[in-house]
């Protein structure tokens, strides 16, 4: 296979199945190389690092979706994605960021472990005998979690999955028309249930995200305020979710790690780690160049060059990891680039990370008879990497 056909072959179903193979011919053609549609490609963990970093690095922003498509605001589902933090520069950028900061802290965070603890055991010890994990567990403990910190009710949790899978299809640049119209109805049906939540909590607040961010002095505007909010729930389940699902699947692949997490919880952060290198949930991010760029080794890259990242690429790179198709919690000093980096890295990767921690020992624990009952299926996507489904007997 050739780079050019390796390239082809993620924008395929069959490739993106199993993208390391491909990654690994595009690594080893070249750290940076310029595709046919004129955009350029990252592969390597070092440059990959250093492009994330780098804040002549920016990401696509409303003046630049003003540019090539200019009603992308009537699709409600983008103005959500577009008008929150992950799709803004400096100076708003760093703005909004350091309000949802200061409420997302790691004091809150950390104050969820025995309520994710909970919540996890409780799922478990519902489970029937044979389930599909992602719609058992994968699911309902992230949704618990964000909704909880956001103050969602309850009883509201099932209505949001549908509605922040279909909004994800805004991250994906594989969509079909059909997506982007149900990602639409998806942003408007959220955003007329926060506008509610906000009004309430305004009224009367609460010990939650939303009461902190709709707060008076928050400092955000309405739209922000809006937008960030359908932000932190979507991304604070959809890639959790994914973790979870892919996560399990390592760990039933691989018995004897599995038995060494099971006799050892204190082990997880490392396993949770390794997990984020070996198979990210998160696979590809894109930046744009705002100056020219002199990269070294002959590499120059223009002002206004569009950066596809490959992180699920640089996570294997074996110039940074040896052996890096191999599973191995306890190889040193391990730093995927999952959760992106520089002023973008993801603001909720510490709870993501904390729920996989307690739950994959939980889950290993409490049923010591975890197998798989089937071949899991893989959702159709090139950005955001997780399972549909995932048949499991409980033992």
């Amino acid at each position: 296979m050739d780079s050019q056909a390796a390239l082809a072959s993620l924008f395929a179903p069959e490739g993106r199945r199993d993208p390391y193979p491909a990654y690994d011919v595009l690594r080893a053609h070249a750290p940076l190389f310029q595709a046919p549609d004129g955009s350029w490609f990252v592969t390597t963990h070092a440059l990959t690092n250093r492009l994330l970093r780098d804040p002549s690095v920016r990401v696509a922003d409303s003046a630049d979706y003003d540019g090539f498509w200019p009603d992308w605001r009537q699709n409600r589902g983008v103005a959500s994605i577009v008008l929150s933090m992950l799709q803004t520069n400096p100076p708003d950028h760093t703005r909004v960021r350091r309000t949802a900061a200061a409420v997302f802290t790691a004091r809150r965070v950390a104050a969820l472990r025995d309520v994710i603890a909970e919540q996890a055991a409780d799922l478990i010890r519902a489970m029937p005998g044979r389930t599909d994990f992602v719609s058992a567990f994968a699911y309902p403990l992230p949704i618990a979690v964000i909704c909880a910190l956001l103050g969602v009710a309850d009883s509201d949790r099932l209505w949001f999955r549908q509605r922040a899978a279909d909004l994800t299809a805004v991250l994906e640049p594989i969509s079909t028309e059909d997506e982007m119209r149900r990602a639409d109805v998806a942003g408007r049906e959220l955003e007329n249930y926060f506008i509610g939540l906000i009004a309430e909590r305004q009224k009367a607040p609460q010990d939650d995200l939303t009461s902190a961010l709709a707060a008076g002095d928050s400092g955000l505007s309405g739209a922000e305020l809006l937008a960030n909010l359908v932000l932190l729930l979507v991304a604070g389940f959809e890639t959790t979710t994914n973790l979870l699902g892919t996560g399990l699947r390592i760990l039933l692949e691989h018995p004897a790690q599995a038995d060494r997490l099971r006799a050892d919880p204190e082990l997880a952060p490392a396993f949770v780690e390794e997990i984020l290198r070996y198979d990210s949930p998160v696979q590809l991010t894109n930046r744009f160049t705002s100056r020219p760029l002199d990269l070294g080794d002959g590499h120059r890259l223009p002002a206004g060059a569009t950066l596809n990242i490959l992180l699920g690429c640089a996570n294997r790179d074996p110039a940074r990891y040896a052996d890096p198709h191999r599973f191995d919690p306890d190889r040193p000093n391990i730093q995927p680039v999952s959760f992106g980096g520089g002023a973008h890295y993801c603001l909720g990767a510490p709870l993501a990370r904390l729920e996989a921690q307690i739950a994959f020992p939980l889950l290993l624990t409490m049923l010591p008879g975890l197998a798989l009952a089937g071949e899991p299926r893989l959702r159709d996507r090139l950005v955001l990497r997780g399972f549909a489904e995932m048949p499991i007997t409980t033992g």
